[in-house]
């Protein structure tokens, strides 16, 4: 809950996390915590397929654990594990002010599809 928490802060995304949400991603394998040496340093989390696409969301990495390519071995976890459950084409959104995460994301066989920008009213 914790790690939901951060990541919704620091993309911006309005709302608390959910448990209920989160159990429910449990009970199907849709998230995965990426382990060292038995401590949780990222995770990952996938969509139930639905049409037979999956999108993957939202993957995270505490700040001081970053770039040690803890994100880049979960997301290709989640990824395997959103195909082993039906998807037939797995999703990404990404940040595009994020060369990193853009460049792992790639590194991992996504293709960029199109582009999006989100407009809130005032």
């Amino acid at each position: 809950m914790d790690w939901a928490g951060a990541f919704k802060r620091e993309t911006g995304e309005p709302g608390r996390p959910s448990e209920a949400f989160l159990r429910d991603r449990l009970s199907y394998g849709g998230v995965l915590l990426w382990e060292d040496a038995g401590r949780p340093v990222s995770m990952a989390g996938f969509f139930r397929p639905i049409g037979r696409a999956a999108r993957v969301g939202p993957v995270y990495t505490p700040p001081e654990l970053r770039g040690r390519g803890y994100a880049a071995g979960v997301t290709y976890a989640v990824s395997e594990a959103a195909y082993a459950a039906g998807a037939s084409e797995v999703l990404l959104f990404t940040d595009l002010a994020n060369p990193t995460s853009n460049g792992v994301y790639q590194r991992l066989g996504y293709t960029p599809v199109e582009d999006r920008i989100e407009v809130a009213a005032l």
